[in-house]
Protein backbone atom coordinates (compact mmCIF):
# COMPACT_ATOMS: atom_id res chain seq x y z
CA UNK A 1 0.00 0.00 0.00
CA UNK A 2 2.74 2.17 0.01
CA UNK A 3 3.35 3.58 -3.37
CA UNK A 4 6.54 5.93 -3.01
CA UNK A 5 9.96 3.31 -3.76
CA UNK A 6 11.87 3.51 -1.04
CA UNK A 7 15.29 5.39 -0.40
CA UNK A 8 18.18 5.31 1.78
CA UNK A 9 16.62 5.86 4.92
CA UNK A 10 18.91 8.41 6.04
CA UNK A 11 18.86 10.25 2.49
CA UNK A 12 18.38 14.00 3.11
CA UNK A 13 16.02 13.52 6.19
CA UNK A 14 18.67 12.61 9.07
CA UNK A 15 17.15 15.51 10.98
CA UNK A 16 13.77 14.21 10.52
CA UNK A 17 14.47 10.77 11.89
CA UNK A 18 16.46 12.07 15.20
CA UNK A 19 13.54 14.29 15.75
CA UNK A 20 10.77 11.69 14.99
CA UNK A 21 12.36 9.77 17.40
CA UNK A 22 13.43 12.04 19.82
CA UNK A 23 9.45 13.56 20.01
CA UNK A 24 8.10 9.94 20.66
CA UNK A 25 10.78 9.45 23.33
CA UNK A 26 8.87 12.39 25.50
CA UNK A 27 5.35 11.68 24.93
CA UNK A 28 4.90 9.05 27.87
CA UNK A 29 7.93 10.01 30.57
CA UNK A 30 5.48 12.75 32.56
CA UNK A 31 2.99 9.63 32.52
CA UNK A 32 4.71 6.98 33.93
CA UNK A 33 7.33 9.11 36.09
CA UNK A 34 5.17 10.99 38.92
CA UNK A 35 3.11 7.78 40.46
CA UNK A 36 6.40 6.11 42.00
CA UNK A 37 7.51 8.91 43.83
CA UNK A 38 4.30 10.06 44.78
CA UNK A 39 4.59 9.55 48.55
CA UNK A 40 7.67 11.46 48.02
CA UNK A 41 5.94 14.26 46.37
CA UNK A 42 3.21 14.10 49.20
CA UNK A 43 4.81 14.76 52.10
CA UNK A 44 6.06 18.13 50.55
CA UNK A 45 3.05 18.87 48.84
CA UNK A 46 -0.25 18.09 49.83
CA UNK A 47 -2.12 16.36 47.25
CA UNK A 48 -6.02 14.55 48.72
CA UNK A 49 -7.34 11.87 46.71
CA UNK A 50 -9.85 14.10 44.33
CA UNK A 51 -6.35 15.25 43.15
CA UNK A 52 -4.56 12.33 42.83
CA UNK A 53 -7.27 10.87 40.83
CA UNK A 54 -7.69 14.03 38.42
CA UNK A 55 -4.49 13.79 37.74
CA UNK A 56 -4.73 10.01 36.43
CA UNK A 57 -7.20 11.57 34.34
CA UNK A 58 -5.30 14.27 32.82
CA UNK A 59 -3.30 12.58 30.22
CA UNK A 60 -6.05 11.40 28.01
CA UNK A 61 -8.42 14.51 28.58
CA UNK A 62 -5.78 16.57 27.54
CA UNK A 63 -4.81 14.15 24.47
CA UNK A 64 -8.38 14.56 23.47
CA UNK A 65 -9.12 18.35 23.97
CA UNK A 66 -5.62 19.62 22.51
CA UNK A 67 -5.80 16.78 19.81
CA UNK A 68 -8.71 18.28 18.11
CA UNK A 69 -7.29 21.49 18.12
CA UNK A 70 -3.93 20.64 16.40
CA UNK A 71 -5.21 20.54 13.16
CA UNK A 72 -6.52 24.01 12.94
CA UNK A 73 -2.92 25.08 14.35
CA UNK A 74 -1.07 22.97 12.01
CA UNK A 75 -3.00 24.33 8.93
CA UNK A 76 -2.06 27.96 9.87
CA UNK A 77 1.76 27.80 10.93
CA UNK A 78 2.77 24.45 9.49
CA UNK A 79 3.65 21.16 11.30
CA UNK A 80 7.27 21.96 12.38
CA UNK A 81 6.55 25.21 13.98
CA UNK A 82 3.84 24.20 16.15
CA UNK A 83 5.50 20.84 16.55
CA UNK A 84 8.56 23.55 17.76
CA UNK A 85 6.01 25.58 19.77
CA UNK A 86 4.30 22.57 21.92
CA UNK A 87 8.28 21.29 22.80
CA UNK A 88 9.01 24.27 24.08
CA UNK A 89 5.97 24.17 26.07
CA UNK A 90 6.84 20.23 27.16
CA UNK A 91 9.67 21.25 28.32
CA UNK A 92 8.98 24.16 30.35
CA UNK A 93 5.62 21.87 31.50
CA UNK A 94 8.20 18.99 32.52
CA UNK A 95 10.62 21.64 34.44
CA UNK A 96 7.75 23.48 35.99
CA UNK A 97 6.63 20.13 37.42
CA UNK A 98 9.79 19.83 39.58
CA UNK A 99 9.53 23.61 40.92
CA UNK A 100 6.02 23.18 42.15
CA UNK A 101 5.51 24.50 45.50
CA UNK A 102 1.40 23.74 45.92
CA UNK A 103 -0.87 21.33 44.49
CA UNK A 104 -2.64 24.28 42.34
CA UNK A 105 1.00 24.49 40.73
CA UNK A 106 1.70 20.59 39.85
CA UNK A 107 -1.79 20.45 38.21
CA UNK A 108 -1.37 23.45 36.32
CA UNK A 109 2.44 22.48 34.94
CA UNK A 110 1.05 19.17 34.54
CA UNK A 111 -2.14 20.23 32.12
CA UNK A 112 0.72 22.41 29.91
CA UNK A 113 2.60 19.30 29.94
CA UNK A 114 -0.25 16.85 28.77
CA UNK A 115 -1.52 19.43 26.57
CA UNK A 116 1.93 20.00 24.50
CA UNK A 117 1.79 15.99 24.62
CA UNK A 118 -1.87 15.91 22.71
CA UNK A 119 -0.37 17.99 20.30
CA UNK A 120 2.89 15.87 19.67
CA UNK A 121 0.48 13.19 19.67
CA UNK A 122 -1.43 14.12 16.80
CA UNK A 123 1.78 15.89 14.62
CA UNK A 124 3.53 12.17 14.73
CA UNK A 125 1.57 10.32 12.28
CA UNK A 126 1.90 13.33 9.18
CA UNK A 127 5.08 14.18 9.87
CA UNK A 128 6.37 10.45 9.45
CA UNK A 129 3.83 10.56 6.19
CA UNK A 130 6.02 13.90 4.72
CA UNK A 131 9.52 12.97 5.49
CA UNK A 132 8.79 9.41 5.08
CA UNK A 133 6.43 8.34 2.89
CA UNK A 134 8.57 5.14 1.32
CA UNK A 135 8.91 3.94 5.20
CA UNK A 136 5.95 4.50 6.79
CA UNK A 137 5.31 1.20 8.38
CA UNK A 138 9.60 1.26 9.72
CA UNK A 139 8.91 4.84 10.74
CA UNK A 140 5.70 3.93 12.87
CA UNK A 141 7.76 1.16 14.44
CA UNK A 142 10.04 3.55 15.44
CA UNK A 143 8.48 6.12 16.97
CA UNK A 144 6.18 3.70 19.02
CA UNK A 145 8.90 1.65 20.22
CA UNK A 146 10.59 4.73 21.18
CA UNK A 147 7.08 5.37 22.63
CA UNK A 148 6.88 2.64 25.03
CA UNK A 149 10.68 3.07 26.11
CA UNK A 150 9.33 6.59 27.37
CA UNK A 151 6.98 4.51 29.28
CA UNK A 152 9.05 1.74 30.62
CA UNK A 153 12.40 3.66 31.61
CA UNK A 154 11.27 6.75 34.13
CA UNK A 155 9.82 4.15 36.75
CA UNK A 156 12.92 2.58 36.72
CA UNK A 157 14.80 5.42 37.78
CA UNK A 158 12.29 7.54 39.66
CA UNK A 159 12.68 6.25 43.17
CA UNK A 160 16.27 6.20 42.85
CA UNK A 161 17.23 9.38 41.45
CA UNK A 162 14.80 11.24 43.55
CA UNK A 163 16.10 9.17 46.87
CA UNK A 164 19.78 10.64 45.57
CA UNK A 165 18.75 13.74 44.93
CA UNK A 166 15.43 14.44 45.72
CA UNK A 167 11.69 14.20 43.98
CA UNK A 168 11.83 17.52 42.19
CA UNK A 169 14.85 16.63 40.46
CA UNK A 170 13.18 13.65 39.68
CA UNK A 171 10.34 15.11 38.09
CA UNK A 172 12.23 18.26 36.47
CA UNK A 173 14.69 16.18 34.64
CA UNK A 174 12.58 15.11 31.28
CA UNK A 175 12.17 18.57 30.93
CA UNK A 176 15.92 18.61 29.47
CA UNK A 177 15.65 15.55 27.90
CA UNK A 178 12.15 17.56 25.64
CA UNK A 179 14.64 20.69 25.26
CA UNK A 180 17.27 18.69 23.01
CA UNK A 181 14.27 17.33 21.24
CA UNK A 182 14.15 20.93 19.55
CA UNK A 183 17.38 20.94 18.22
CA UNK A 184 16.31 18.50 15.51
CA UNK A 185 13.60 20.74 14.49
CA UNK A 186 14.86 23.80 14.87
CA UNK A 187 17.30 23.22 12.79
CA UNK A 188 15.32 21.87 9.83
CA UNK A 189 13.21 25.34 10.37
CA UNK A 190 16.18 27.44 9.78
CA UNK A 191 17.88 25.54 7.13
CA UNK A 192 18.46 26.96 3.84
CA UNK A 193 17.43 24.32 1.99
CA UNK A 194 13.93 24.20 3.51
CA UNK A 195 11.05 25.29 1.86
CA UNK A 196 8.21 27.39 3.26
CA UNK A 197 6.21 25.56 5.70
CA UNK A 198 3.55 26.51 3.42
CA UNK A 199 4.69 25.40 0.52
CA UNK A 200 5.52 22.04 2.37
CA UNK A 201 1.94 21.57 4.04
CA UNK A 202 -0.53 20.76 1.09
CA UNK A 203 -3.34 22.89 0.89
CA UNK A 204 -5.51 21.84 3.82
CA UNK A 205 -9.73 21.81 2.79
CA UNK A 206 -11.54 23.98 5.00
CA UNK A 207 -13.75 21.11 5.68
CA UNK A 208 -11.57 18.32 6.50
CA UNK A 209 -12.06 18.32 10.04
CA UNK A 210 -15.77 18.40 9.68
CA UNK A 211 -15.74 15.95 7.10
CA UNK A 212 -14.27 13.61 9.77
CA UNK A 213 -17.38 13.62 11.65
CA UNK A 214 -19.20 12.40 8.97
CA UNK A 215 -16.81 9.78 7.73
CA UNK A 216 -17.44 6.10 9.04
CA UNK A 217 -13.71 5.32 8.17
CA UNK A 218 -12.58 8.45 10.75
CA UNK A 219 -15.06 6.70 13.79
CA UNK A 220 -14.42 3.00 12.69
CA UNK A 221 -10.59 4.00 13.41
CA UNK A 222 -11.64 6.11 16.52
CA UNK A 223 -13.29 2.93 17.77
CA UNK A 224 -10.22 0.47 17.25
CA UNK A 225 -7.99 3.26 18.63
CA UNK A 226 -10.09 3.31 21.64
CA UNK A 227 -10.32 -0.08 22.37
CA UNK A 228 -7.03 -0.36 22.96
CA UNK A 229 -6.55 2.67 24.79
CA UNK A 230 -10.02 1.87 27.32
CA UNK A 231 -8.50 -1.46 27.78
CA UNK A 232 -4.92 -0.60 28.59
CA UNK A 233 -6.00 2.38 30.71
CA UNK A 234 -8.27 0.11 33.14
CA UNK A 235 -5.69 -2.63 33.27
CA UNK A 236 -2.88 0.02 34.15
CA UNK A 237 -5.84 1.37 37.04
CA UNK A 238 -6.97 -2.47 38.52
CA UNK A 239 -5.17 -5.29 36.94
CA UNK A 240 -3.21 -5.80 40.27
CA UNK A 241 -6.04 -5.32 42.48
CA UNK A 242 -8.10 -7.88 40.10
CA UNK A 243 -5.73 -10.29 40.19
CA UNK A 244 -5.64 -10.10 44.20
CA UNK A 245 -9.01 -10.55 44.34
CA UNK A 246 -10.10 -12.92 41.57
CA UNK A 247 -7.06 -15.23 41.63
CA UNK A 248 -5.50 -14.88 45.01
CA UNK A 249 -2.36 -13.73 43.51
CA UNK A 250 0.04 -12.32 46.08
CA UNK A 251 0.62 -8.51 45.64
CA UNK A 252 4.59 -8.85 44.51
CA UNK A 253 3.22 -11.48 41.80
CA UNK A 254 0.72 -8.94 40.70
CA UNK A 255 2.99 -5.98 40.21
CA UNK A 256 5.40 -8.64 38.03
CA UNK A 257 2.02 -9.36 36.06
CA UNK A 258 1.20 -6.14 35.20
CA UNK A 259 4.81 -5.67 34.28
CA UNK A 260 4.16 -8.85 31.80
CA UNK A 261 0.97 -7.12 30.38
CA UNK A 262 2.94 -3.97 29.60
CA UNK A 263 5.87 -5.89 27.96
CA UNK A 264 3.12 -7.53 25.45
CA UNK A 265 3.49 -3.96 23.70
CA UNK A 266 6.48 -4.03 22.62
CA UNK A 267 6.55 -6.75 20.13
CA UNK A 268 3.37 -5.23 18.82
CA UNK A 269 4.92 -2.03 18.24
CA UNK A 270 7.93 -3.71 16.73
CA UNK A 271 5.72 -5.53 14.23
CA UNK A 272 2.42 -4.55 14.02
CA UNK A 273 3.03 -1.48 11.79
CA UNK A 274 5.91 -3.37 9.48
CA UNK A 275 3.16 -6.11 8.98
CA UNK A 276 0.21 -3.43 8.17
CA UNK A 277 2.06 -1.42 6.13
CA UNK A 278 4.67 -3.53 3.98
CA UNK A 279 2.24 -6.65 3.75
CA UNK A 280 -1.10 -5.30 4.52
CA UNK A 281 -2.03 -8.31 7.06
CA UNK A 282 -4.22 -5.51 8.48
CA UNK A 283 -7.64 -7.96 8.81
CA UNK A 284 -5.10 -10.60 10.58
CA UNK A 285 -4.42 -8.39 13.26
CA UNK A 286 -7.85 -6.83 13.56
CA UNK A 287 -8.34 -10.92 14.17
CA UNK A 288 -5.76 -11.61 16.23
CA UNK A 289 -6.48 -8.69 18.70
CA UNK A 290 -10.28 -9.48 19.05
CA UNK A 291 -9.41 -13.19 19.71
CA UNK A 292 -6.90 -12.42 22.40
CA UNK A 293 -9.24 -9.86 24.32
CA UNK A 294 -12.04 -12.57 24.15
CA UNK A 295 -9.58 -15.45 25.33
CA UNK A 296 -7.74 -13.58 27.75
CA UNK A 297 -10.88 -11.96 29.37
CA UNK A 298 -13.03 -15.48 29.50
CA UNK A 299 -10.14 -17.49 30.98
CA UNK A 300 -10.15 -14.28 34.21
CA UNK A 301 -13.79 -14.87 34.33
CA UNK A 302 -14.31 -18.69 34.08
CA UNK A 303 -11.01 -19.97 35.35
CA UNK A 304 -8.96 -17.16 36.87
CA UNK A 305 -6.55 -19.66 39.05
CA UNK A 306 -5.18 -21.71 36.35
CA UNK A 307 -2.30 -20.11 33.96
CA UNK A 308 -3.63 -16.82 34.88
CA UNK A 309 -0.15 -15.55 33.23
CA UNK A 310 -1.62 -16.72 30.24
CA UNK A 311 -4.55 -14.88 30.44
CA UNK A 312 -2.72 -11.45 31.39
CA UNK A 313 -0.73 -12.04 27.90
CA UNK A 314 -3.68 -12.28 26.06
CA UNK A 315 -5.40 -8.93 27.19
CA UNK A 316 -1.88 -7.15 26.88
CA UNK A 317 -1.51 -8.48 23.14
CA UNK A 318 -4.96 -7.17 22.63
CA UNK A 319 -4.40 -3.44 22.60
CA UNK A 320 -1.73 -4.39 19.45
CA UNK A 321 -4.48 -2.13 18.01
CA UNK A 322 -2.97 0.76 19.17
CA UNK A 323 -0.07 1.12 17.03
CA UNK A 324 -2.35 -0.86 13.88
CA UNK A 325 -4.72 2.66 14.43
CA UNK A 326 -1.38 4.48 14.10
CA UNK A 327 0.00 3.20 11.04
CA UNK A 328 -3.58 3.29 9.70
CA UNK A 329 -3.94 7.22 9.89
CA UNK A 330 -1.26 7.63 7.15
CA UNK A 331 -2.80 4.23 4.95
CA UNK A 332 -5.93 5.28 4.74
CA UNK A 333 -4.98 9.04 3.80
CA UNK A 334 -3.82 10.26 0.89
CA UNK A 335 -2.28 14.22 1.51
CA UNK A 336 -0.46 15.64 4.66
CA UNK A 337 -3.65 17.35 5.25
CA UNK A 338 -5.40 14.59 5.60
CA UNK A 339 -3.03 13.02 7.82
CA UNK A 340 -3.71 15.66 10.12
CA UNK A 341 -7.16 15.88 10.45
CA UNK A 342 -7.94 12.11 10.54
CA UNK A 343 -5.17 12.03 13.39
CA UNK A 344 -6.49 14.96 14.85
CA UNK A 345 -10.08 13.31 14.93
CA UNK A 346 -8.69 9.41 16.08
CA UNK A 347 -6.99 10.54 18.76
CA UNK A 348 -9.48 13.26 19.99
CA UNK A 349 -12.42 11.10 19.95
CA UNK A 350 -10.50 8.00 21.48
CA UNK A 351 -8.85 9.62 24.29
CA UNK A 352 -12.20 10.68 25.34
CA UNK A 353 -13.64 7.47 25.40
CA UNK A 354 -10.27 6.04 27.43
CA UNK A 355 -10.44 8.64 29.54
CA UNK A 356 -13.20 7.03 30.97
CA UNK A 357 -11.47 3.27 31.36
CA UNK A 358 -10.20 3.41 34.78
CA UNK A 359 -13.53 5.40 36.27
CA UNK A 360 -16.33 2.89 34.93
CA UNK A 361 -14.29 0.09 35.75
CA UNK A 362 -13.86 1.56 39.28
CA UNK A 363 -17.56 2.30 39.50
CA UNK A 364 -18.53 -0.69 38.51
CA UNK A 365 -16.74 -2.96 40.53
CA UNK A 366 -17.91 -0.84 43.58
CA UNK A 367 -21.44 -0.82 42.47
CA UNK A 368 -21.18 -4.83 42.31
CA UNK A 369 -18.92 -5.72 45.01
CA UNK A 370 -16.97 -7.73 42.61
CA UNK A 371 -15.02 -7.88 39.25
CA UNK A 372 -17.45 -10.31 37.19
CA UNK A 373 -19.20 -7.64 35.67
CA UNK A 374 -16.18 -5.19 35.33
CA UNK A 375 -14.71 -8.18 33.32
CA UNK A 376 -17.82 -8.62 31.20
CA UNK A 377 -17.56 -4.67 30.65
CA UNK A 378 -13.92 -5.59 29.44
CA UNK A 379 -14.94 -8.59 27.50
CA UNK A 380 -17.43 -6.37 25.73
CA UNK A 381 -14.89 -3.82 24.44
CA UNK A 382 -14.11 -6.03 21.80
CA UNK A 383 -17.65 -6.04 19.99
CA UNK A 384 -17.25 -2.62 18.95
CA UNK A 385 -13.78 -2.95 17.86
CA UNK A 386 -14.58 -5.98 15.56
CA UNK A 387 -17.45 -4.21 14.20
CA UNK A 388 -15.12 -0.89 13.70
CA UNK A 389 -12.17 -3.76 12.43
CA UNK A 390 -14.49 -4.72 9.22
CA UNK A 391 -14.26 -1.05 8.37
CA UNK A 392 -11.05 -0.38 8.57
CA UNK A 393 -9.37 -3.34 6.84
CA UNK A 394 -11.15 -2.33 3.85
CA UNK A 395 -8.51 -0.40 1.40
CA UNK A 396 -10.38 2.89 0.98
CA UNK A 397 -9.21 6.50 1.78
CA UNK A 398 -10.52 9.25 3.88
CA UNK A 399 -10.12 12.10 1.06
CA UNK A 400 -11.84 9.76 -1.33
CA UNK A 401 -15.07 9.42 1.27
CA UNK A 402 -15.63 13.26 0.92
CA UNK A 403 -14.65 13.47 -2.99
CA UNK A 404 -17.92 10.72 -2.83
Amino acid sequence: MEATPPRALWAGRTLALVGIVLVAFNLRTAVASLSPILGQVEAEIPLNPAIVGFLGMLPPICYAVFGILTPMVAKRFGLEVTLVWSLLALSAGLLGRGFSGSALTLVATSTLTFAAMGVANVLLPPLVKRYFPDRIGLLTTVYVTAMSVSAFIPPLIAVPIAEAAGWRVSLGEWGLIAAISLVPWIALLVHPRRQAPAALLEEADRGMLRHAVRSPLAWSLALVFAAAGFNAYAAFAWLPSMLHDIAGVAPAEAGALLSLYAAMGLPAGLIVPVLAARYGKVQLLIVIAIVAFVAGYLGLLLVPGWATWLWVALIGAGPLLFPLALVLINLRTRTHSGSVALSGFVQSVGYLIVAAGPLVVGLLHDATGGWFWPLVLLLGSALPAAIAGAVVVRPRFFEDERAR
